[in-house]
């Protein structure tokens, strides 16, 4: 049997919320709003790359988003400096990318899903205001930031998943 991409439950972030919640909320959509333009490819099609002077896969965007939530939550917030990267090895660093793989791909989205529940782990109970080293420039960032900078990272890399839907089997949508 092939393996496909499972549909997504997406709630949409509350209209009315306090800080935290709506990062949260924000964050949560974002990484439904991810699987849902994977739901319904095979592994196959997840790894292709449509775009011919590109890497970009969706397959590729979910291994990096898998990689950027544990550099920031884990790495960062939880201090994990014996974790390293999951997909980026030192002579390959766009091996999320570089190295997808739609043989792999059922084990790369459970990767992702635990990251993002790891993430979530991390994060939880700190306040916002918490800060930490930036792993490579030294300077103190706090949780925030974490937050808006993870929404930024997903409702970009989103937009080019839509393209590589679009172009992967004709789907649009939200």
């Amino acid at each position: 049997m092939t393996w496909t991409a499972p549909e997504v439950p997406r709630t949409d972030p509350p209209m009315v919320a306090d800080e935290r919640a709506s990062l949260e909320s924000w964050l949560t959509y974002h990484r439904a709003t991810l699987l849902t333009k994977c739901a319904g490819l095979t592994g196959e099609q997840l790894a292709l790359r449509p775009v011919k002077s590109s890497t970009l896969s969706l397959l590729g965007l979910v291994r990096h988003m898998a990689e950027v939530e544990r550099w920031w939550f884990r790495m960062h917030l939880d201090g994990r400096s014996d974790l390293g990267d999951l997909y980026c090895p030192d002579d390959d660093p766009d091996g999320d990318f570089d190295r997808a793989d739609g043989a792999a791909a059922e084990a790369d989205f459970a990767v992702f899903a635990t990251e993002c529940e790891l993430a979530d782990r991390a994060a939880a109970g700190r306040s916002l205001d918490e800060t930490f080293a930036h792993l490579r420039r030294g300077e103190p960032i706090d949780l925030r930031w974490v937050y808006v900078h993870m929404i930024e990272e997903y409702a970009r890399h989103n937009g080019h998943a839509d393209l590589l839907r679009e172009l992967t089997d004709g789907v649009t949508g939200e």
